[in-house]
């Protein structure tokens, strides 16, 4: 503290020095500063509960230290700092003014804001909490912010606003109750809007811009051109299939996108990656031919079939029907990975569409091909019945490869269901009766294991013949009766009996058994007539030669005709109609 000098005495003359020194107190008086009114200074000592500052007075000014390390940019004091506070009173007991630093950030801040306000400007702050429906903003002073305008989105996590720097407009000022609200939703606006004409300023269809990758979403990426962001899509990211942006870019990417297309009054900007480098399919159509078998590497697998990658950005589709030659429809899972490499066939390019139709199964010899080559028909082949149907079983002769045994072909005899001599899971024998590779049929029979029952039917029996029989199906024409397992005849109206029989239900009954005489046989066709009348005739005719036999000579030749003119009456012309009908 300066050291006031003693006045001299009345007595004494003045010196020029002391007239001087006088003169100077005269001066310091009138420098003596009203409480309230800022002062600058410059910091001459610090100790750890004050800071002693030269204020160009006849005292210094003390600031209490915490003042430096409390405020709203807290800071250590040391010698030599000039600073800025307001004088609030004299210690008159110490011989020190009493200065306040806070007091003057208060009003340079209320000046800065009340401009600001004034102005229509913007001021530099931070925001230090949240509160209550927004949060509190340090600018010298704390002011409010309310929510809805801490951002031009709706702030998901406020959290991460806290301590950030920013700059805010002033939209309510009251420097009387030092209130100021502010927002930094329309600093955004602004600022993004000298972004956006800078940018749409510059943009040209067809030009070449630098961004970075801003967000990913499934439909493309968000890429930023300074401020304004334009939209690359999903498709126009790569040549190839992709099905997420994730698989060619990163967020904080740098990269180089062309302007497809922009609207500046709806703010849109479409762009373009692949656009960059040569379409892969412009010649497509004369690398790859139909029939043509290519190696190719499996992208994606769908419920549909398999995605194949011919080259870099060609990619072809395997139909599941295409994946393999089995009737049965396979899931692409089941025979491909993705990632590996493949032979297919191709089987169409449309370059317009840019679709090219493969084929897995082309690649391969059909197996009915194979099959053929290696059992002609007549084989005999052992496998497990898979499935039982209305009509026949199906049995698999090789891994992959079933045949059908028909219903007919099962046995030779009629039967009504092929699970009456067929299970599922049985192992069971057959003979290949025909491949057609075609139709991608394969005919296998179990009765023909036996050999033609019909063969040695017609070989064995003569026209003429009595066989026993047994009556199985009733028709209006006459009966159907089973001569052996396999064998069937017919017997019509007019050869059941000597009688006229117009019904044949209201006389015989399925099951019954008879004695039939063969009078037909057609081995081409396999049909057989019989007779029951012709055979009681023979069975008559039998008999009564026996009874003659046992008798002497004594009937006459007259008796013998007369019998057997009885016998050989002919039918009615009627019952040969139906006949006729019949045989049709």
């Amino acid at each position: 503290m300066s050291e006031i000098t003693k006045p001299p005495d009345k007595d004494e003359k003045m010196t020029a020095e002391d007239y001087e020194h006088l003169l100077n107190k005269y001066q310091y008086s009138t420098k003596e500063v009203a409480p309230g009114k800022i002062v600058k200074g410059k910091v001459i000592k610090v100790t750890g509960s004050h800071v002693l500052v030269d204020i160009g007075l006849k005292s210094e000014g003390v600031i209490p230290i915490e003042e430096f390390i409390e405020s709203a940019t807290p800071m250590k004091p040391k010698e030599g700092d000039v600073v800025e506070a307001v004088l609030e009173m004299t210690d008159r007991k110490e011989g020190y003014f009493i200065l306040s630093k806070k007091s003057a950030d208060i009003q340079k801040a209320l000046d800065v804001l009340e401009k600001a306000f004034d102005h229509q400007t913007f001021i530099a702050g931070k925001i230090t909490e949240k509160t209550k429906n927004g949060y509190t903003v340090n600018v010298g002073i704390d002011t409010f912010m309310p929510d809805s305008h801490a951002d031009v989105r709706i702030v998901k996590d406020p959290d991460k606003l806290i301590g950030q720097s920013s700059k805010f407009k002033v939209i309510k000022f009251d420097r009387k109750s030092e209130n100021a609200v502010l927002s930094r939703k329309l600093f955004l606006q602004d600022e993004r809007e000298k972004k956006r004409r800078k940018v749409f300023s510059h943009l040209v269809k067809g030009q070449t811009v630098k961004g970075q990758v801003k967000s990913l979403t499934n439909f493309g990426a968000f890429i930023d051109l300074g401020g304004v962001e334009g939209l690359l899509h999903v498709s126009d990211i790569s040549w190839g299939k992709i099905s997420h942006p994730s698989e060619v870019l990163h967020v904080g990417q740098e990269v180089e996108v062309l302007v497809l297309d922009f609207n500046e009054k709806n703010e849109k900007i479409s762009l373009g990656y692949k656009q960059l480098t040569p379409d892969p399919w412009a010649g497509v159509q004369d690398k790859y031919k139909a029939g043509q078998k290519v190696t190719g590497k499996v992208t994606s697998l769908t419920d549909f079939g398999a995605f194949v990658e011919l080259e870099k950005g060609v990619e072809g589709l395997v139909h599941v029907s295409d994946l393999s030659w089995s009737r049965k429809m396979i899931h692409p899972k089941k025979l491909l990975s993705i990632g590996g490499e493949v032979i297919v066939t191709v089987l169409d390019v449309n370059p317009t569409s840019k679709r090219i139709s493969l084929g897995l199964k082309q690649s391969s010899p059909h197996p009915l091909e194979v099959l053929k080559q290696k059992f002609a028909p007549g084989t005999h082949v052992k496998g497990k019945i898979t499935s039982i149907t209305d009509f026949g079983a199906f049995m698999e002769i090789e891994p992959g490869i079933e045949g059908l045994i028909h219903i007919s072909d099962i046995s030779w005899e009629k039967i009504k269901h092929p699970s009456a001599k067929l299970k599922a899971g049985q192992e069971a024998e057959a003979v290949i009766l025909n491949i057609d590779v075609e139709k991608q049929k394969v005919s296998l029979g179990i009765k023909q294991l036996e050999g033609d029952i019909w063969e040695d039917f017609f070989a064995r029996q003569r026209t003429g013949g009595l066989v026993n029989v047994k009556i199985v199906r009733i028709a209006d024409f006459g009966l159907f009766v089973e001569i052996m397992p396999g064998i069937e005849g017919v017997v019509f109206l007019s050869e059941l009996d000597d009688r006229k029989i117009d019904n044949p239900a209201e006389v015989f009954k399925v099951g019954e058994e008879k004695t039939a005489k063969i009078i037909k046989m057609n081995p081409r066709d396999k049909k057989i007539s019989l007779s029951f009348r012709q055979a009681q005739m023979d069975i008559q005719k039998e008999e009564y030669q026996k009874y003659v036999d046992s008798q002497d000579d004594r009937m006459t030749l007259g008796d013998l005709m007369k019998d057997q003119f009885k016998m050989l009456q002919t039918p009615k012309k009627a019952t040969k109609k139906k006949e006729e009908k019949a045989n049709d």
